[in-house]
């Protein structure tokens, strides 16, 4: 009987200790089985450990890299915050530099480079002009050129040295003075009327404190300048065109537009009335000769200056008359 005892009583230690057994498994399962199920249920849960982990991760990354952070580290919030001013930083760091694309860079230089060679040919356009009579153009400024150095320049050099540098300006301001219908009502047909008012003031200064033009009081005292006005200018800047290069045998280069233009101007200056003709072709000689007098030396330089003589005279002519029309 004992022994019977004996062995109901193991066999109840042994059903007790599997119990025990299968109820730790069943414990175990339970834990590991709900786990995954607090997670889905409780998303804050799982993304605090998820983000714990990244973030552990990450802090691992930036040791082996020796990237020291700007805050201290207090936890896994702190260090989320921290992770992520790391991250933010270089794009704000970066966005201003693709602000300026390099088309933007780039649009303003083409920009320019148009405007430039558009006013490069404009300028060449401009400095160049027919010359159809070229052979008879160069027949009569050889005879100028003769003319010059054989008639003209002789006389004036006798004439500086008879009459003093003083008087021959004092002469060239007095036809200066004299032509000065020329300059007003081309001043006014322009519409400088400025110039045209400035020019009327000079007259009436000039003729009666500067002793009838021969001293220039309006410009040395008042500062009023003479106006470089012309009717060939004036119908330049309304448009026409040079057209075509010439040059008169005594007068020098010009163009059909120059030439209409001295037509035009010879009718308000009071020396074309002067009678006879010979008389009035006396004191446009005189002038031409006083003018030349108070410049010698420049023809011969601008030809020292110019492989062509010839085209180098046209050009800077044709130079000269543009900048005029522009002013």
């Amino acid at each position: 009987m004992r022994h019977m005892t004996n062995v109901t009583d193991e066999c109840r230690e042994r059903n007790k200790m599997t119990a025990k057994n299968i109820f730790g498994v069943f414990l175990i399962s339970g834990v590991l089985l709900a786990g995954p199920v607090m997670a889905e249920g409780n998303p804050d849960l799982g993304a605090v450990t998820r983000e714990s982990a990244q973030v552990t991760g990450l802090n691992e990354t930036a040791a082996k890299s020796k990237v020291a952070l700007a805050e201290p580290v207090d936890g896994a919030l702190s260090e989320k915050g921290t992770v992520l001013k790391a991250e933010v930083a270089p794009q704000a760091e970066a966005a201003p530099k693709d602000e300026v694309t390099p088309a933007d860079e780039t649009a303003p230089k083409d920009e320019i480079s148009a405007k430039e060679e558009a006013e490069i040919e404009e300028g060449a356009e401009e400095l160049t002009i027919a010359d159809p009579i070229e052979p008879v153009n160069r027949a009569m400024f050889q005879f100028n050129d003769k003319l010059y150095f054989w008639a003209l320049k002789p006389a004036a050099q006798g004439y500086n040295a008879v009459v003093p540098q003083p008087v021959r300006v004092s002469v060239k301001n007095f036809f200066k003075n004299v032509t000065m219908p020329v300059r007003f009502i081309n001043s006014l047909l322009q519409g400088k009327f400025k110039g045209a008012v400035d020019e009327l003031t000079r007259f009436g200064i000039n003729t009666t404190i500067g002793l009838v033009g021969f001293f220039d009081v309006a410009k040395s005292r008042f500062d009023l300048m003479p106006q470089e006005r012309d009717l060939g200018q004036t119908l330049g800047v309304y448009g026409m065109g040079g057209m075509m290069y010439i040059v008169w045998p005594f007068l020098g280069p010009s163009t059909v537009r120059e030439t209409i233009g001295l037509a035009g101007d010879s009718f308000l200056d009071p020396f074309s009335y002067i009678e006879p003709f010979e008389a009035a072709l006396g004191v446009n000689a005189y002038e031409k000769l006083n003018k030349t007098s108070l410049t010698l030396g420049d023809y011969e330089d601008m030809k020292a200056a110019s492989v062509e003589p010839y085209i180098g005279v046209r050009d800077a002519y044709v130079q000269y008359r543009r900048g005029l029309i522009k002013k």
